[in-house]
Parts: C-alpha cells; sequence; structure tokens
C-alpha cells in the first residue's frame, strides 16, 4: 500500500469530510474511489471548466438571437395557465 500525502485548505477537508461520513465513507476510502474512477474513466471524471457554460459564446448568441426575434415580433411568449401545465405534466 502506498501513502499519499496532499495539502488541502482546512476548510475545505473538513467540508469533504463531511459529505463523505454522510455517505459512510473516510477519506481514504473516498481518495481510493476518485483513483478508481480516474482510471476506468482514463482522464478526470467529471468535467473541468474555466467558465459556466451556460455562459458560453454559443449560448449567449441563441440567447441574443431569441431576444431579437421577439423584439421584432418573430415570436411570442408561451403562456399557459396553472391548469395546462399541470396536465402537461401527468402526460
Amino acid at each position: 500500500m502506498a501513502n499519499v500525502n496532499i495539502r488541502v485548505d482546512d476548510t475545505l477537508k473538513k467540508e469533504a469530510e463531511e459529505i463523505f461520513s454522510e455517505l459512510g465513507l473516510s477519506m481514504s476510502t473516498a481518495t481510493n474511489v476518485f483513483y478508481k474512477q480516474v482510471v476506468r474513466y482514463g482522464g478526470i471524471p467529471f468535467d473541468l471548466r474555466i467558465s459556466d457554460p451556460f455562459y458560453s459564446a454559443e449560448n449567449q448568441a441563441r440567447l441574443q438571437k431569441s431576444i431579437n426575434d421577439y423584439e421584432d415580433g418573430k415570436s411570442k411568449p408561451v403562456v399557459k395557465t396553472m391548469a395546462e401545465l399541470e396536465e402537461l405534466a401527468g402526460e
């Protein structure tokens, strides 16, 4: 068995340990789970992003087009009553 020493912010470590505890995991077990997922996935098992994808250029362009279409009268807001929404949810 290998020992791994890492430096982590005290608050971050405490918050993570609380979550692991709720899941019934020790810090060591959680770290092993992460390593196993890295090996299975062949990389980091989650997306690493610089910014929120909501603010991507593509999404911002789509939002601006929707605004322009609305302002130019090419589209209208969809208005539904609560009863209509509940009916749709039941389908």
